[in-house]
């Protein structure tokens, strides 16, 4: 396989993910406007944290507030990681790769890019914009099931899966650290009222609230959230799944000695860092330090296939 088609498949996935976690996060926070009350204004700016935007936003437009914020994050061909301009990528990096995978996903990507340059201005509107984000999120798990049910599962798929793993990881460390420390206001006197709220979001961004009630029957708490979506293995968008899948992947791949060693060593400063019994600041640095080792394993991967 030329590493052009690897590259290429391999970044088509990453930014199919990258459009569907940025729909997850806004219908997310836009139903969360809907549980908190009145008296709690619900900032809109964390969501550009979490996609690193908060430069680029600000200069282009004045205030992060709700208007300002979707249209940066799902329209703006200025942002280079807005649902529009991910899928403009992910199809793209299909049509290049046309005569690898299966037709049907070129049809499918293609679909879903039109689709969104069609319903953008529903993207845009309160009222049909869950709709039209679940559209995008739906479409895009068809794609995925769709690969998974009629691809050969070569070197080619392998770099797909690549690249959805990466991305999905790295999405989760992301939505963790900002949202916890930051998704709701300052708010006076007793703030355990909303705490459940919050950590409900948290989950519900990954689609894990389900699975996170099925395994832990009390409470929604700080600790076990953070242990479900880190460390449970089970999990597909825990950290330490996407770092297993990973890491089979690659073993699929010749030459892969450098890239598993990455892995390794992130997975086993994973475990042995026990996020669930960290402060907020020891959070941070750690999910910092969880970022730094997926771009390792990704500037590996890059420099070993691409």
């Amino acid at each position: 396989m030329l590493s052009r088609v690897a590259s290429n498949m391999f970044w088509m996935a990453r930014y199919l993910e990258r459009a569907e976690n940025t729909a997850r996060l806004i219908n997310v926070n836009s139903h969360l406007l809907m549980d908190l009350p009145t008296t709690v204004k619900l900032g809109w700016e964390p969501i550009i944290d979490i996609l690193s935007g908060r430069d680029g936003f600000y200069e282009r437009y004045d205030k992060a507030d709700e208007a300002s914020v979707v249209k940066y994050l799902v329209t703006d061909k200025e942002n280079p990681g807005s649902i529009i301009n991910s899928l403009t990528q992910a199809r793209e990096n299909a049509r290049t790769v046309r005569e690898i995978i299966p037709s049907e996903i070129w049809e499918q990507v293609n679909g879903l890019y039109l689709s969104a340059m069609q319903n953008r201005q529903a993207l845009l509107g309160r009222r049909r914009r869950y709709e039209a984000l679940s559209g995008v999120i739906r479409a895009n798990q068809t794609i995925t099931g769709t690969l998974a049910g009629i691809m050969t599962h070569d070197e080619g798929y392998a770099f797909i899966r690549l690249g959805r793993n990466l991305e999905r990881g790295d999405m989760t460390t992301r939505i963790i650290d900002v949202r916890s420390a930051s998704l709701l206001p300052e708010l006076d006197g007793d703030q355990s009222t909303f705490e459940n709220i919050q950590w409900m979001s948290v989950l519900k961004s990954m689609s894990a609230y389900q699975m996170y009630r099925q395994k832990v029957r009390l409470r929604i708490n700080r600790p076990d959230v953070l242990k479900f979506l880190l460390l449970e293995p089970r999990f597909p968008r825990s950290l330490l799944h996407t770092l297993h899948q990973v890491k089979a992947l690659l073993e699929e791949l010749p030459r892969h000695e450098k890239a598993v060693e990455a892995t390794e060593k992130l997975e086993t400063q994973l475990v042995d860092g026990k996020p669930q019994c960290l402060e907020q600041q020891e959070l941070h640095e750690f999910i910092d330090d969880m970022q730094l080792g997926m771009i390792k394993i990704a500037e590996q991967i890059n420099k070993t296939y691409f």
